[in-house]
Formats: C-alpha cells, structure tokens, sequence
C-alpha cells in the first residue's frame, strides 16, 4: 500500500496538477484575510467552511491523475479492490494536509488575525496555543468529508465532466445550505456550519471601539468599520466575503 500511495502521490506533484488547488487556496483565503482583523478560532471556523470545496477539488484532481487502464492494473497488484480504493482515499487526504497548513498559517502572514483581540462583554480570547488546536480540529473535521465528496466526483465513480462537476458544485452547496441553523435536516450533511457557529462568537460592537477592527459581519449589527475612508477594492471584497458567510451560519 506504501508503494502506492507514492505512485499516486509522485503523479500528482510530478505532472504539476497540484498548482491548480493551490492557487484556488490562495484565493479564496487571501480573499477571506484581505481586511480586517479577528481572533485565530473564529477565522479558523469560517476558514474551513471556504476550504471544503478546494480540498474536494483537490481530491478529485489526485484520484484522476492515474489513468483507468493503469489504475486496474494498481488494483490487480493491491490484490483487492478495497485495498486499492483505501490507498487512493489515504492518497487523497494526504495531499489536503499541506493545503490545510497554508488556511492555518496565511492568516498570520497577512495580518488577518490576532491573538490579543479582545471585546467588551466578551470572555477573553483563546491562548495561542488553544486557538491553534481549533484551527487543527476545525479543518481536519472537513478533511474526511472533502475527500468523500471528491471521490464521489472522480472519474472511476461519476465517468462523465458533467457529472463530476454536478456532484462537487450540489455537494459544497448542500453541505452549507443543510448546515444552517435552521435545517430540519442537518444531520445530513458533515458539521461544517455547526462548527463556524461553535467557533464564532459574534460579538456586539460598538461605533468606534475596539471591535470595529474585526470587520464587518463579525458582529450582531453586521456594521462595524474596517478602516477609515475609503477602504481598498481587496478590503471590500473580503468584507463582503465575510459578511455573506458570518450572516448565514
């Protein structure tokens, strides 16, 4: 199993599929961190949920580098089907580890979140090392369903681009749609919604304090202030970015 698990992942890097998941994650967390700042356990729950697509994606991506023909071969040399399918799973969590490294540590480089905010009415904010372990927590509980859900949309299992595409773009929606507070259903769907509101504290801000620096959306007016005058075109797409996903959890 060892020896497959290098083929599948040499491929993967070797053939530069890699870049594409990787640049998705730059995106959409530097558009999630481009303004404003807000404790490490409540981006890391929004994180997250914004992550769960890339990390599907990626998944995908891994398990259809290897072509059908020799992926049978892999599974006459694994000697079962099930070993050969466990081992293409173990692949594809694996290639997820690194990018959830990067949604744990990019937030720090870009001044996205702080160790020391603190609000008024509020319990102080986790230690470092406390917020750290939710982040760890929030995003590995993502990782499973991710990988699920991309080989449910490989091309060993949904043979068609339409389909494939079909099941990541209904999975990613469903999984935040059935999740929302008011689901009758969210049993259903992997607790991704149900840990950004475990990890978001949406405070009460008030005009000009301290909290105005958390960005829009964070707390329960929806209306604090990033930045003074005119704020940048990355400010305002991350404050709205925020905004969307803090209102609907």
């Amino acid at each position: 199993m060892t020896a497959i698990l290098g083929l599948r992942l040499g491929a993967y890097v070797r053939a530069y599929h890699a870049i594409a998941p990787l640049i998705a994650g730059l995106v959409v967390l530097g558009t999630l961190y481009g303004g404003g700042v807000s404790r490490p356990e409540e981006a890391y729950g929004v994180s997250a949920i914004v992550m769960f697509p890339v990390l599907a994606w990626q998944a995908k991506i891994l398990l259809d580098v290897e072509p059908d023909v020799q992926r049978r071969l892999v599974r006459v040399a694994a000697g079962t089907a099930s070993r050969e399918i466990l081992a293409g799973l173990l692949a594809a969590a694996a290639t997820g580890v690194p990018t959830i490294l990067l949604a744990m540590g990019l937030p720090w480089l870009v001044g996205g979140v702080a160790d020391a905010v603190t609000l008024k009415g509020q319990a102080a904010p986790l230690s470092l090392g406390a917020a750290l372990a939710v982040g760890v927590w929030t995003h590995l509980l993502v990782l499973g369903p991710a990988v699920a859900l991309g080989a449910w949309a490989s091309r060993a299992v949904s043979r068609t681009i339409g389909a494939a595409v079909s099941v990541l773009t209904a999975g990613s929606v469903l999984a935040i749609v059935l999740g929302l507070s008011f689901s009758p259903v969210p049993w259903l769907v992997p607790p991704l919604m149900a840990t950004a509101r475990a990890t978001s504290k949406r405070p009460h801000a008030r005009p000009g304090g301290r909290a105005d620096r958390l960005g829009p959306g964070l707390g329960r007016s929806g209306h604090c202030r990033i930045l003074a005058g005119a704020p940048a075109p990355g400010v305002i797409a991350s404050n709205l970015a925020r905004r969307v996903i803090t209102r609907t959890i």
